[in-house]
């Protein structure tokens, strides 16, 4: 029997429940793992309030982030051995493969050998926001040196994340926020600029910022009304990346600028990137390297003991961290 945390109906956080589980052994194509720490994440809030993509199967597993240590493998799988040092890059199916358990099956596409420099706090805390930032700025947005990038909503995992990634490639980053109360948590966390949002004009900035020209790229988790203001910041062949919907508004749609400016805007998952072979293995090879250069650092803001996993998603909610937020067992 294995310890899990599963949810029987939809809710707040406490309809999350441990429940004492067995286990199967792992499929051909899965690794099972000893789990030493699990990444929080928005997307299973969003999972468990049913307000995310994926219908739950009551009781459901939820979890996309994990760090262990390899305890068995499936028979079509090579690459591993039983007590490699690995992390989990989040799968397709959190209901499936959830990883708020002790030990967890996982498909081995999905299972990584992190840096041996790396705890296992911080290759838990590593893969969804370091994928996600990837997937947008270098993958999709092309995102080169000299260039301004929009991270909004910059408090979050991603965002920081966002900020090491254009920080490699040489290009400069403008955060938003809400208020100046985070401002200088953001600047010690890589961004080059900081614009509080309820408090400075967000176009005026920017341009002052960029001598005018605007930002080329902008990744949002926000949505809604927030579009068309970031819409006014941007450049001329601009593209907007949006991997959220934390506004309830759906906002209107910019189409001035959009015209005037010749810009792209785009909705973005990450499973555009886990979904495709050749660039998750891209995506392995920049934030494997990144990780083992230094260059990619993991912020965590904070960490709980799996007893305490209730009170770590509170402080998710809560909107008060910069950075990730890991659970250890």
């Amino acid at each position: 029997m294995t310890r899990t945390v599963r949810f029987h109906e939809y809710g707040e956080v406490d309809v999350l429940r441990f429940d004492d589980i067995e286990l199967a052994a792992p499929a051909a194509d899965e690794v099972q793992i000893d789990v030493r720490a699990i990444g929080l994440n928005r997307a299973e809030v969003m999972f468990r309030r049913h307000a995310y993509l994926q219908e739950a199967e009551f009781p459901s597993r939820l979890g996309y982030e994990a760090a262990g240590t390899v305890k068995a493998l499936g028979g079509q799988v090579d690459g591993f051995a039983e007590g490699d040092a690995v992390s989990v890059i989040p799968t397709l199916d959190m209901a499936r493969w959830g990883t708020y358990g002790e030990v967890i099956n996982v498909p081995a596409r999905h299972v990584v050998k992190h840096p041996a420099n790396l705890s296992f706090e911080q290759a838990a805390a590593s893969w969804m926001m370091y994928v996600t930032a990837w997937g947008a700025l270098i993958e999709q947005a092309k995102l080169s040196s000299g260039e301004f990038v929009i991270v909004s909503a910059a408090s979050s995992s991603v965002g920081t994340a966002a900020f090491q990634i254009a920080r490699s490639v040489g290009a400069t980053v403008i955060a938003t926020t809400r208020t100046g109360a985070k401002a200088e948590a953001l600047r010690k966390a890589g961004a080059h600029h900081v614009i509080a949002t309820g408090e400075e004009d967000l176009a005026a900035r920017v341009a002052e910022i960029t001598g005018g020209k605007g930002a080329r790229v902008v990744l949002d988790p926000i949505g809604g009304p927030a579009i068309a203001q970031l819409a006014q910041c941007m450049a001329v062949g601009g593209i907007l990346l949006e991997y959220g919907a934390l506004s309830a508004d759906e906002g209107s749609f910019p189409q001035f600028a959009v015209l005037g400016k010749s810009l792209t805007l785009k909705g973005y998952l990450y499973t555009e990137i886990v979904s495709d072979d050749a660039i998750l293995e891209r995506a392995k090879i920049f934030i494997n390297d990144g990780l083992r250069s230094g260059s990619l650092d993991p912020l965590i803001s904070r960490t709980f003991a799996f007893e305490d996993i209730r009170e770590a998603t509170r402080f998710l909610e809560s909107n008060e961290q910069i950075g990730k937020i890991v659970v250890t067992l």
